[in-house]
């Protein structure tokens, strides 16, 4: 189970009703805090927004946009399935479970995720390569400086090389994340 190369997968953790923002809330604090950025790479409650309408003031109805939630009581995180990820995760006041067979979690499919546009992720017109220095803009990592290893073949992913605590560390991350340096 603890494998640092993997890439992170959403999987669902189910919290007791009510509990989804505090759990996220949580868990964003931790990552941050214990340096988890890499393990932990994401924390979603999907929603929908929808109009609803109520009554009459001055003869007119009232409407306003609401967000609601898709999945009562669950949350979504993107992960690297570890020991320490699923003991920190697990261990957050609120959280009864991940969602899985027995005490094994399932990651969400491609078309899960797509379906319920969790990780939206458009082909992008990448202006860098392998070799040249890009700015990380999103995640826990920005403003963080990288050198690009390699790009997916599917043009989603991107695999770095930063400078982390002094040590030289591999990273992936979702090509929108990161920027390329342009040479003045």
């Amino acid at each position: 189970m603890d494998k640092m190369g993997e890439t992170a997968k959403w999987y669902v953790i189910h919290t007791y009703s009510g509990y989804e923002n505090k759990v996220a809330t949580n868990l964003e604090k931790i990552v941050e805090n214990r340096k988890l950025e890499l393990l932990i790479q994401g924390v979603r409650i999907p929603f929908e927004t929808v109009v609803e309408t109520s009554g009459e003031d001055k003869g007119k109805k009232k409407t306003k946009e609401v967000e609601r939630k898709l999945f009562p009581s669950y949350v979504l995180v993107k992960m690297k399935m570890t020991d320490e990820s699923w003991h920190v995760v697990r261990n957050i006041r609120g959280v009864t479970a991940f969602v899985g067979p027995g005490s094994r979690p399932v990651a969400l499919t491609e078309e899960e995720i797509q379906k319920f546009e969790i990780d939206p992720v458009v082909a992008a017109d990448i202006d860098f390569e392998a070799g040249d220095s890009v700015k990380i803009i999103d995640t826990a990592l920005k403003g963080f400086i990288g050198v690009v290893e390699s790009i997916s073949s599917d043009k989603k992913t991107v695999k770095l090389k930063i400078l982390m605590t002094g040590r030289e560390t591999s990273i992936e991350l979702d090509v929108q994340s990161v920027s390329a340096i342009k040479d003045n």
